[in-house]
């Protein structure tokens, strides 16, 4: 009995041990964020977004992103006829500006999902910050093991309600994700691409190179390419709503 009741005890530290091994999913989604911009003091990157779904879908667009930790601007390049237009997103705001208006635009939650790349899939990502993640399960995704995350928005500012997220387990970075309304209705799908490398506190990390994007009840996919990404100080005033227009 002496030896059960031990080996019983044994077998249940073991348990226990092995369950804290595994992280939480705060520290997954902080850990995935910095692959897509999130959490980053300074960082610089082009991205080219291809809208596909035949002669009637949007242009496509050439923008050259800024964020930090908190905040983000994008700056159109092409179009020639959206040229010099901006979003800008500090904390849970984002404003939009563009030549000819005198004052920014403040942009709704709603109007952050326009379009089929909305606006708040370009903005770097911060779902450490805007969501609270719940380890569901674990998957294979294209043959690499992933946690798969449940992702709450905790405030009405978020640009999607809840998100299943998959973080492959050994590069902790998203693999693949899917985006859903208030009621629970599926509005796209994506996956992602990590040909990118940034340094940053002496260490290397992979970072997006391509974000795919399929809507849930169009045959439209929109490629997102990444490139030129640097790692950079930038001054708060890069950021000031104030100065959006210059």
């Amino acid at each position: 009995m002496k030896n059960a009741i031990t080996l019983i005890v044994g077998l249940l530290l073991l348990s226990g041990s092995a369950w804290a091994a595994e992280p939480e999913a705060a520290e997954i989604l902080k850990a995935s964020d910095r692959s897509r911009g999130g959490g980053i003091p300074g960082i610089r990157w082009t991205v080219r977004i291809t809208p596909g779904g035949g002669s009637d879908s949007e242009p496509e667009r050439l923008l050259l992103l800024k964020a930090n930790a908190t905040a983000s601007l994008a700056e159109t390049r092409e179009p020639v006829r959206f040229k010099g237009s901006k979003l800008l997103q500090v904390d849970r705001n984002m404003w939009m500006n563009r030549p000819g208006l005198r004052k920014p635009i403040p942009i709704s939650p709603r109007q952050k999902l326009s379009g089929q790349a909305a606006q708040g899939d370009i903005a770097s990502t911060n779902y450490a910050i805007d969501y609270q993640g719940k380890l569901l399960r674990e998957d294979v995704v294209n043959g690499e093991a992933s946690y798969v995350l449940e992702l709450t928005a905790i405030n009405k500012f978020c640009t999607y309600d809840r998100i299943t997220y998959w973080v492959s387990k050994q590069r902790l970075v998203g693999v693949k994700a899917e985006f859903f309304s208030l009621s629970g209705k599926l509005l796209k799908s994506a996956t992602f691409e990590y040909g990118n490398q940034i340094a940053h506190e002496g260490k290397t990390f992979p970072f997006v190179s391509k974000m795919t994007i399929k809507d849930a009840l169009t045959p439209a996919e929109t490629t997102l390419v990444y490139s030129d990404v640097q790692v950079t100080e930038l001054a708060r005033a890069e950021f000031d709503v104030n100065r959006l227009g210059n």
